[in-house]
């Protein structure tokens, strides 16, 4: 062995090597660090050498001669765990950047839904990432609606071995702010859980908290946990093409159609919009949402600039962004919806102690008051403030797409998706008030008809895979959007399951909303049975809840029977109206305590029977 030249292969100062964790297992600390030091330099002829001198050694020796190894023992596995709860998409794709990232940095990752993830786990975590919304004023998506309530609750582990973060979506247009994601964060610390890295709160425009954030989470847990050599893959075939459009990369789309669906004298301004994708190449699944870019209404960037006396000319630097004043107001800010941090700050310039109480715990109901009246002119009037037109550009919130749930089943329209807007255009504190993306898409011309879209996927509210389930929709007002598109596609596919449409509105005459579609398809036995609540045709108003009691028998043996619900449309009072309604039902015609008629209604939750898209 001496006489063979060592050449090459040498480590820098001659520092051996560590041994592998089987190597070590299978000779011992003592023996593998000998090994070490004998191969230490050697040349590779010299291993391929010693590698064929051994082999024939073991030979030599026969079985009967080889000392039992003790076993390899397994190196324990690290990995991080992702779990979110989304209501409207966002939550889900941060987790999914999280994922990506993660796994680029070499980290084993499990990846949960919430409504999916085992809680019986909890207590083997080591390193659990927690990305969650906030639906409206402080509760959490519905589908993670167990999961909060586990980590809560009586039942949770204590949790010493654990470490983790929470990321936080919510809108500071509602009070109760991130208010899930910070019950959760404190409650995980109360369990002895240890923070990893502080929680992070995003507002609407998510991007500038969530991205430093999600870089950290990454770098902590890297810190953390063992990282994993990166496998070489070739793969057997071409991977898909990433989509060419999406959030970032919208669509220009043509508008094909803009046409008003409620009658002469309604209160409401309803559109049916058919919207071309063309040759985008992008595609939906009934469910989903199509989101629009929208633009500010001209009249209002006109009243921005007269009431805070400032020239639309002047030229305003964000994010390393130089514009005209004019132009960030028109197409890049937030100007119908008022939030608590532009709060803040207009009621500190106008010194106003009104405002300033509005801001405390004992001023929170004003603050919701003035949140639900009050849109960013509003405010700008009836408190005066000498803004200037770069703190204007800096304290406003960034413009977010909106989301509109598809009315059209792709199956039956090819390459159009289909939408139902309420215009949102109304009178109050003596002027007119507009809502960004109804106005702007109600507001397209021939010579101006192409909108910046995306598709928004919405895994939380799908059709039943088995085409035969019965299915009950319950979606007033223009959450009847979706079930256009149920509708559709259950026709379209030869689906034998029975559909039965809840609706309701204020005066059949003029706000019936697809009324003839509706009609058709009963003939046709596409739909299978119709419940109608218009609730100012009488003197007592009557609602979709009353119509479910009113069929509760029914409804009752239609759930029985594997019956899927959906409800879509308004969360702070219908969506939670028909819920009580539902437990009624439960209660009543199933013989069971209302307890056991929420739990029973949680358990259809839980096997994705009882879905629901509100905003």
């Amino acid at each position: 062995m001496s006489s063979l030249p060592a050449k090459g292969g040498a480590r820098p100062g001659n520092t051996p090597a560590a041994a592998t964790p089987f190597v070590t297992a299978l000779l011992g600390e003592e023996r593998s660090a000998l090994l070490q030091r004998v191969v230490e330099g050697l040349a590779p002829e010299t291993l391929h050498w010693l590698s064929g001198y051994l082999a024939g050694l073991a030979t030599h020796r026969g079985p009967q001669e080889i000392a039992a190894a003790p076993a390899p023992q397994a190196v324990p596995e690290q990995w991080l765990t992702i779990v979110y709860g989304t209501q409207t998409g966002n939550s889900r794709l941060l987790a999914e950047r999280l994922k990506h990232q993660a796994e680029a940095s070499g980290l084993s990752v499990r990846y949960f839904r919430a409504g999916e993830y085992p809680q019986r786990e909890l207590q083997k975590e080591r390193l659990l990432y927690v990305v969650i919304s906030t639906q409206g004023d402080g509760d959490p998506p519905d589908d993670a609606r167990g999961f909060v309530e586990f980590i809560l609750g009586k039942r949770a582990p204590r949790l010493e071995q654990l470490r983790f973060s929470v990321l936080g979506l919510g809108d500071t247009s509602y009070p109760k702010y991130c208010e899930i994601s910070r019950k959760l964060d404190a409650r995980l610390a109360e369990l002895g859980a240890t923070r990893l890295l502080d929680r992070a709160d995003c507002d609407v425009d998510f991007e500038p908290v969530a991205k430093g954030w999600l870089d950290q989470a990454v770098g902590r847990a890297s810190e953390t946990l063992e990282v994993r050599a990166a496998a070489v893959v070739t793969p057997l075939r071409t991977a898909a093409p990433a989509p060419r459009f999406g959030r970032e990369a919208p669509y220009a789309a043509e508008i094909l159609a803009n046409q008003r669906i409620t009658g002469r004298g309604a209160l409401k301004d309803v559109r049916h919009v058919e919207v071309s994708l063309g040759d985008s190449g992008l595609s939906y699944e009934p469910g989903d949402s199509l989101g629009v870019w929208p633009r500010n209404p001209p009249e209002l960037v006109a009243e921005f600039l007269s009431v805070l006396s400032l020239k639309g000319d002047t030229a305003v630097s964000r994010d390393g962004r130089s514009l005209p004043l004019q132009q960030w107001l028109g197409e890049e800010l937030e100007l119908t919806k008022l939030s608590r941090p532009f709060l803040e700050r207009h009621a500190a310039l106008a010194s106003s102690a009104e405002l300033q109480r509005m801001l405390t715990p004992e001023g929170a109901e004003a603050f919701r008051a003035l949140l639900k009246s009050h849109q960013v002119i509003d405010l700008l009037r009836s408190w005066t403030a000498p803004w200037t037109a770069e703190e204007l550009v800096r304290t406003l919130r960034k413009l977010t797409p909106r989301m509109y749930s598809i009315a059209s089943s792709q199956k039956r329209v090819g390459a159009e998706t289909h939408l139902t807007v309420a215009v949102v255009d109304y009178v109050a504190f003596g002027t007119r008030h507009y809502g960004a993306a109804s106005t702007y898409l109600a507001t397209r011309t021939d010579a101006e008809n192409r909108v910046p879209v995306f598709i928004e996927s919405n895994d939380r509210f799908r059709l039943p895979t088995d085409a035969s389930r019965d299915i009950i929709m319950i979606g007033p007002g223009t959450g009847v959007a979706p079930f256009r598109a149920f509708v559709q596609e259950r026709a379209e596919v030869g689906g034998r399951g029975r559909n039965w449409l809840f609706f309701g509105e204020q005066h059949f005459r003029s706000q019936f909303l697809y009324q003839t579609e509706w009609q058709e398809a009963l003939k046709k036995g596409e739909l299978h049975r119709i419940s109608l609540a218009f609730s100012r045709d009488q003197a007592e108003k009557i609602y979709v809840q009353q119509r479910l009691r009113e069929a509760g028998k029914d409804v009752y043996e239609w759930l029985q029977g594997g019956a899927h619900l959906y409800v879509c449309g308004e969360a702070q009072r219908m969506a939670p109206d028909v819920h009580e309604a539902l437990i009624d039902i439960i209660s009543t015609h199933g013989s069971r305590s209302r307890e056991d008629a929420a739990a029973w209604l949680d358990t259809l939750r839980e096997e994705q029977r009882y879905q629901r898209d509100v905003y």
